[in-house]
């Protein structure tokens, strides 16, 4: 007897194809939003495809996703080509997916709000990671292409206004599938070379297609990661890129860039003037101020009449000298008369005892104004001796009596450094007992005798 029952995988095998042979499910093109997205790490991604009323199981290979400009979301409205076929290990049929678009909406430019999104989410974009730009930089490095017009905008910007700095063109593509890696490869190329100071990173204006490769997120995270501060400065001032949000400076063009760069000599030539001027003008001040100072020295009462100001203190010294005597013969009265007192005392007792009391106590008291004369001696002299060595340190002829003198040149002006004289130069030099006429005969710079 013939079996007529089929087998589950026969079946199946017929169902798919069935599909296979179906030219209208070979090749379709489909519009609808997805939902239960799933990118599984072997790299596949699998969704439902659905409208209002219906949906579909989808899958995207990886061979066929990996080069998506954009990341698929629950939600997205996509525009889907692919073909419909049966999935036999669960007996059921699917979309099979081979290109994949946003609907509405660019695939770049979605791709480019991803980017943005997630990289501002991480603190790429934050302020706090932006480096300052040295202000006088000496080696710069600039990565474009080397035929365009960005390089020679770049170097003839840079040469009116800071000649001074060595630039470094690291050639590398910026237009293309390759973009990416030959800018991140310049980047980190860039970062290994001693002495640079900074990167400028960009290309002249284009379509959002021409700008992509300063949109991928490599390159955007190999600036980030850069030791050197970067300028990114790509396209037209309206365009803007990822490069330039994560970049340490935006500039809008190319030239902009190289202004922003380097400083203008211009400016620093006029800001070294102004500082030079006032250089002069603080010297010159402070030397108007050091000769009026001198002046009033020289015009003192202590240098004008050096002899008075010891007559002076001669003049102390005496009246302190007769102060002293007074109080001595003062002291020596009183002590005398308190004696005479004790001695009519001991006349009118006229007692043997008393009278050798009297004149022990008599002793007594010579003994102690001796004393007390003698310390009041010693003070004075001491207090005399003091104020004699104050009058002779005070003595302006005393310096010089040491050793000490001072030179003056032709034009009477005293001489404080080796920059005033030259050889065979006439000085004067004074000493404390007079003048010496002289002439130089060698300067010695730093040496002692």
């Amino acid at each position: 007897m013939e079996d007529k029952y089929l087998s589950v995988t026969a079946l199946t095998k017929y169902i798919k194809k069935k599909f296979e042979v179906d030219r209208h499910l070979n090749q379709i093109w489909l519009r609808g939003e997805i939902s239960n997205f799933k990118h599984h790490s072997r790299g596949h991604m699998y969704m439902t495809i659905k409208d209002d009323y219906a949906s579909i199981r989808a899958v995207m290979f990886h061979r066929q996703n990996q080069n998506l400009s954009f990341r698929p979301e629950d939600g997205m409205k996509v525009l889907i080509t692919g073909y419909i076929s049966v999935f036999e290990s669960q007996g059921q049929y699917q979309l099979y997916i081979q290109e994949l678009q946003p609907d509405g909406i660019g695939a770049l430019h979605l791709a480019f709000e991803q980017l943005k999104e997630k990289l501002s989410k991480e603190g790429l974009f934050d302020p706090i990671h932006k480096r300052a730009l040295p202000k006088y930089p000496q080696h710069i490095a600039v990565l474009t292409s080397p035929t365009g017009a960005a390089i020679r905008d770049i170097l003839t910007t840079m040469e009116r206004r800071y000649p001074i700095t060595n630039i470094l063109i690291i050639p590398v593509l910026v237009q293309g599938k390759q973009a990416a890696s030959s800018i991140v490869e310049g980047i980190n190329k860039a970062n290994q070379i001693d002495k640079l100071d900074l990167i400028i990173v960009g290309r002249g204006g284009g379509s959002l297609e021409e700008l992509w490769s300063f949109n991928e997120e490599e390159v955007a995270r190999t600036i980030f990661q850069s030791e050197l501060p970067v300028i990114s400065a790509v396209g037209h001032e309206t365009d803007i890129t990822i490069s330039d949000m994560v970049a340490d400076l935006r500039a809008p063009t190319p030239t902009a860039a190289a202004e922003l760069a380097v400083p203008s000599q211009i400016e620093l030539l006029d800001k070294l003037k102004k500082i030079d001027l006032f250089i002069e003008n603080n010297i010159q001040n402070k030397i108007e101020r050091s000769r009026e100072k001198l002046d009033s020295i020289e015009s003192s009462y202590v240098f004008k009449y050096p002899d008075r100001l010891v007559e002076d203190k001669e003049q102390r010294l005496d009246r302190a000298v007769e102060q002293v005597t007074k109080q001595l013969q003062h002291v020596v009265r009183a002590k005398n008369d308190h004696f005479q007192y004790v001695v009519q005392r001991y006349n009118r007792l006229n007692l043997e005892k008393q009278m050798e009391q009297q004149n022990q106590q008599v002793q007594d008291l010579l003994m102690r104004l001796y004393r007390a004369s003698k310390q009041q001696l010693v003070q004075k002299n001491n207090i005399f001796s003091k104020n004699l060595a104050q009058l002779d340190l005070l003595n302006p002829t005393r310096i010089m009596s040491r050793g000490y003198s001072v030179a003056y040149t032709e034009e009477n002006e005293i001489v404080r450094s080796i920059d005033q004289v030259t050889k065979d130069k006439a000085l004067t030099v004074q000493l404390s007992d007079g003048l010496v006429e002289c002439r130089v005969k060698e300067i010695r710079k730093g040496d002692k005798i």
